[in-house]
C-alpha cells in the first residue's frame, strides 16, 4: 500500500505551472470516436483518470500515443462498441462514452459508470436526451444499452445543468441530422471547450444565450488538434496552498484567471489576492484571514470542487465560516479527516461551521474521493508533526505529479509503500 507522508508547517517557496484540465481532457478523449482518423490533443495531464479512459478507447479498438503532454489519438481501426464493466467501474467519465458511441455507431453499451462516492449523480438526463434524439436505451445486467435507427435533432431541456449529461448530447447532437438545441445545458469551461473541439471537427456549434447550445449536426466529422485548457480545480488548489502560510511565497505560471472568477472574489473577501509579475501570479495574503460564507454552485458559481480545499484555508481565518453544499449530499465524508487533525469542524446537514483559527496535527487520515484527498494534502502541509494520507490513488485521478510539484516548492512530502502488517 502506498501512502503520502508529510512533515508541515514549512513554509513553501517557488513556481507551479498549472496542468491541462482532467475534466476537459475526458470528453475530449471520447469525442474521438465521432471521426476516423488521428487527432492531436495537447497540454493532455498525466492522471489515472485520463489513462482510465484511453484504456477504454484501446478496448474498442483505438490506438493512443503520449509524447510528453501532447496524446495522438488514432481512431481508425475502432469496431467495438461495449464498454467493459472492468474498466468503466473505474471512472465516472466512462459515461461519456454514451454520446460518442450513439452518434458515430448508433450503438453502444455502456455500464452504470463507477467514480467518486460523493453523491447520488443519476444518468436520467443523459437517457432522457438521448431518447428524445431518437435512441432506444434499456438497462440490461447493469448496462445501459443503445441502438438508434437514425439520430434526430429536436430540442432538449435539462433540468439540472449535468455537466457530463450536456456533453453526452452535444456529442450525439454533433452527428444527429439536423439542428439540435440545447436548454439548460451547463456552462463549465469544459463544456465551452467541448464545443470548441466539436466545431474543430467540422460540427456548428454555437451559445444562443447564457445556458442554450444549438447545434447543427454533420454527417461526417474529421479528427482536429487542439489544446487541453487548464485546470482550474488544480489552479485553485495552489492558490488556496500559497495563502495558507503568511510566509509562502508562491508563483502560478498558466493560471485560468477567466475561470476563476467566483473562487478569486471569495479569496479576496478572505483577505487573498493575486499581483501579476511577467507571466506568472503571486499569491498573497493578509496576516490575519477573514471568515466567509461559501455556498456551492453550478458554475459560474462556486465549484463544488473548491469547497473542501476551502475548508482548509479557512481553519486559519478568525471567527466561524460556512460552507453549504447544494449539489452532492455525501461531500463532506472529509469532514471526519479533518477533525482527526484537530480541526473541530461541526456537521449540519448540508452545511459545516468552521471556527478558527485552528493549530492543526498531523493524524493518519485516508482521502475519501479526489478533492477530499487534495484537502488533506493541504492540512498536512500546514500541520505541525507528521500526517500519512492512505488511499492515494483517488488522489492521483486528478493531480499531477502532485508530490513532484509540491517538493519543488520545498514541501517535506514523499510516496511510503507500507509493508501488508503496517497498512
Amino acid at each position: 500500500m502506498r501512502i503520502y507522508e508529510i512533515k508541515g508547517g514549512k513554509p513553501l517557496k517557488g513556481e507551479v505551472k498549472i496542468s491541462g484540465a482532467k475534466n476537459a481532457a475526458l470528453p475530449a478523449i471520447a469525442a474521438t470516436l465521432l471521426a476516423r482518423g488521428v487527432f492531436k490533443l495537447e497540454s493532455v495531464p498525466r492522471v489515472r483518470d485520463v489513462f482510465c479512459m484511453l484504456e477504454i478507447l484501446k478496448h474498442l479498438g483505438g490506438k493512443y500515443k503520449f509524447e510528453d503532454h501532447t496524446l495522438l489519438v488514432d481512431t481508425t481501426s475502432i469496431r467495438d462498441t461495449v464498454v467493459p464493466y472492468k474498466l468503466a467501474s473505474k471512472i465516472r467519465a466512462s459515461i461519456l462514452f454514451m454520446g460518442a458511441l450513439v452518434g458515430a455507431f448508433k450503438e453502444g453499451t455502456v455500464p452504470l459508470p463507477g467514480g467518486c462516492k460523493i453523491g447520488k449523480r443519476p444518468v436520467n438526463f443523459h437517457i432522457s436526451g438521448l431518447t428524445k434524439l431518437g435512441a432506444e436505451i434499456c438497462l440490461d445486467h447493469g448496462n445501459l444499452v443503445l441502438k438508434a435507427r437514425r439520430l434526430k435533432g429536436r430540442e432538449l431541456v435539462l433540468d439540472f445543468p449535468s455537466v457530463t449529461a450536456t456533453e453526452n448530447l452535444m456529442m450525439a447532437a454533433a452527428l444527429a441530422e439536423g439542428e439540435t438545441l440545447i436548454k439548460g445545458a451547463a456552462r463549465e469551461p469544459e463544456v465551452v471547450f467541448l464545443g470548441e473541439m466539436l466545431k474543430r471537427m467540422g460540427a456548428e456549434v454555437k451559445w444562443i444565450s447564457e445556458d442554450t447550445i444549438c447545434i447543427k449536426g454533420k454527417k461526417n466529422l474529421n479528427p482536429c488538434e487542439i489544446e487541453i485548457i487548464p485546470d482550474r480545480i488544480e489552479a485553485g488548489t495552489f492558490l488556496v496552498l500559497g495563502a495558507l502560510h503568511k510566509n509562502n511565497r508562491i508563483f502560478l505560471r498558466n493560471l485560468p484567471i477567466e475561470y476563476l472568477e467566483t473562487p478569486l472574489l471569495k479569496l479576496k473577501e478572505i483577505g487573498v489576492k493575486l499581483k501579476k509579475q511577467g507571466e506568472a501570479f503571486l499569491v498573497k495574503r493578509k496576516k490575519e484571514l477573514s471568515p466567509v460564507r461559501i455556498i456551492t454552485q453550478p458554475y459560474p458559481g462556486f465549484p463544488t470542487d473548491l469547497q473542501p480545499i476551502f475548508a482548509v484555508l479557512l481553519l486559519q481565518a478568525k471567527g466561524i465560516s460556512k460552507i453549504t453544499e447544494t449539489l452532492f449530499e455525501n461531500r463532506f465524508l472529509y469532514v471526519y479527516e479533518l477533525n482527526r487533525m484537530g480541526a473541530g469542524i461541526e456537521l449540519e446537514e448540508r452545511s459545516i461551521l468552521i471556527k478558527g483559527p485552528v493549530k492543526l496535527v498531523g493524524s493518519p487520515v485516508k482521502a475519501t474521493d479526489l478533492r477530499a484527498g487534495a484537502a488533506l494534502v493541504l492540512a498536512g502541509l500546514s500541520a505541525e508533526n507528521t500526517t500519512q494520507i492512505y488511499e492515494i490513488h483517488l488522489i492521483e485521478r486528478g493531480y499531477e505529479n502532485l508530490v513532484e510539484k509540491l517538493q519543488t516548492l520545498g514541501a517535506d512530502i514523499s510516496v511510503k509503500t507500507l509493508n501488508p502488517d503496517e497498512s
